[in-house]
């Protein structure tokens, strides 16, 4: 399946692209879609994590301590039509989750802007902005979004903050 990117937003929107495991990082994606448009893309597994923190982080360590690139379910067409992605995760031990990297690492992000945000338990964006650096040489990464998992729902006023510190904020 792939969600084509003139479908809605074409040339010169953004992509706002997001994995989520318990749905705090997709609360966030949505308010950032809604304040700047452009098309929201949720980064799926094949094989979904477990349902239940305690064996879904677990599993996401092995996949950490594996190197894993779980396969993705959903592939974007047109990335090339995107100048800036708006690129959001969990902070799953200190960095983004391994479906990012699968993600990170199918596309050519030469010449685009990654902004990334990430939901957490406290341990903020931990290493993944320069993670995504590395996995991104070629694009520019900007200024990362942490923001508290308890808060994902209601961190319009955070997001606002961001955005217009990114130029993005209508």
């Amino acid at each position: 399946m792939e969600l084509n990117a003139q479908s809605k937003g074409g040339k010169g929107s953004p992509l706002v692209a997001y994995f989520s495991w318990g749905g705090n990082t997709r609360a966030v994606a949505e308010q950032i879609q809604r304040a700047v448009g452009g098309d929201l893309f949720e980064i799926k597994t094949v094989k979904p994590y477990p349902a239940e923190y305690r064996p879904a982080t677990e599993v996401a360590k092995q996949e950490q301590d594996a190197d894993a690139r779980p396969e993705l379910a959903v592939r974007v067409s047109g990335v090339d039509s995107y100048g800036v992605v708006l690129l959001g995760y969990p902070n799953w031990w200190g960095t983004i989750p391994m479906p990012l990297y699968t993600f990170l690492e199918s596309y050519d992000f030469s010449g685009k802007t990654i902004l990334p945000f990430c939901t957490n338990g406290g341990s903020g964006l931990g290493r993944s902005v320069s993670d995504i650096q590395k996995l991104c040489p070629k694009a520019t990464v900007g200024e990362g979004l942490a923001i508290r998992t308890e808060h994902a729902k209601s961190a319009s006023n955070d997001i606002t903050a961001w955005l217009r510190k990114q130029g993005l904020a209508k």
